[in-house]
């Protein structure tokens, strides 16, 4: 498989990472080399989920560092509307701007799930909390870099791996090779849809730096979140070593029926959808998240 995306190996953007233990999730501030733009990839905003209680502490980390390097933030990217973790974008953007952007196929997720949460035509389904919807294709500035948006559905519909220069963010498309890749068994999701993504990532040149959004330590190493094309190729266990479309979806599908399902699945999906926010307060000032009961 070819790509016809605007690669430009010769670039190459500081990436910083930031790792969230409690939900397994990388973050990151990518920044322009030649200038003091940057944006952040999957940002995180912390949860208590038994106590119901919201709080800031891996946004502020970021904050802080993007502050301290005297950098402009350009844009916060979502590659997806996480299950695991709740997005810290719109928290952010209100400190230092920016604006928010994830696929236009956002809108399949928010008409799933907000029949799923009962949320009522006062929930809008048009991807309108977001500032900007990419397609297949579609590139953003950051500062000198160009940015391409690559549609890599699978996992979920509105998943998007984006690449700056010689770095691409796969979002859950693909894991450290010996994490092998995501479930496909959300709503919307599907394993040969996820293996077609999968081909357009490694279709990249064999140097990409790739940077994933989740890492677990499978068998007890440390926790990494960077590879490449190449060693993607080679070693994943779930793609890698020319592994067929017939024999991964054979294989996903068995392993997600196995799986329990997230544990921040049920807010995460509530805020995600609406861009990190938290569902409108009632009369009285106060903010639920909604449980549906055999609804998932």
């Amino acid at each position: 498989m070819t790509h016809s995306y605007p690669v430009d190996m010769s670039q190459t953007p500081d990436v910083k990472a930031f790792f969230d233990e409690a939900t397994w999730t990388i973050t990151y501030v990518v920044k322009d080399p030649a200038s003091n733009s940057c944006a952040i990839v999957d940002s995180v905003m912390d949860i208590d989920y038994a106590a119901g209680r919201i709080s800031y502490e891996s946004a502020d980390e970021v904050i802080a560092y993007i502050e301290s390097e005297g950098l402009t933030l350009e844009w916060l990217l979502e590659t997806h509307v996480h299950a695991d973790h709740l997005s810290g974008a719109p928290y952010i953007q209100r400190k230092l701007g920016g604006k928010i952007a994830i696929g236009e196929n956002i809108t399949i997720v928010q008409d799933v799930f907000g029949k799923v949460f009962n949320e009522g035509t006062e929930f809008q389904r048009d991807g309108s909390q977001f500032d900007r919807l990419l397609k297949d294709g579609d590139t953003l500035k950051i500062g000198e870099l160009e940015c391409f948006a690559m549609h890599t559905p699978g996992h979920t519909p509105a998943c998007m791996t984006f690449t700056v220069g010689n770095a691409t963010f796969t979002g859950d498309t693909l894991f450290m090779p010996d994490g092998g890749s995501a479930r496909a068994d959300f709503p919307g999701g599907d394993a040969a849809t996820l293996f077609d993504s999968i081909q357009k990532v490694l279709a990249l040149p064999e140097d990409m730096r790739l940077f994933m959004c989740h890492d677990y330590g499978p068998n007890g190493r440390d926790i990494e979140w960077e590879t490449t094309v190449g060693a993607e190729k080679e070693h994943n266990i779930h793609v890698g070593a020319g592994k067929t479309k017939e024999e991964f979806v054979k294989f996903r599908e068995e392993r997600d029926a196995q799986l329990d399902m997230p544990r921040l699945i049920i807010p995460s999906l509530q805020v995600n959808m609406r861009a990190g926010e938290l569902p409108p307060a009632d009369k009285d000032g106060k903010t639920f998240l909604k449980v549906p009961v055999n609804g998932l």
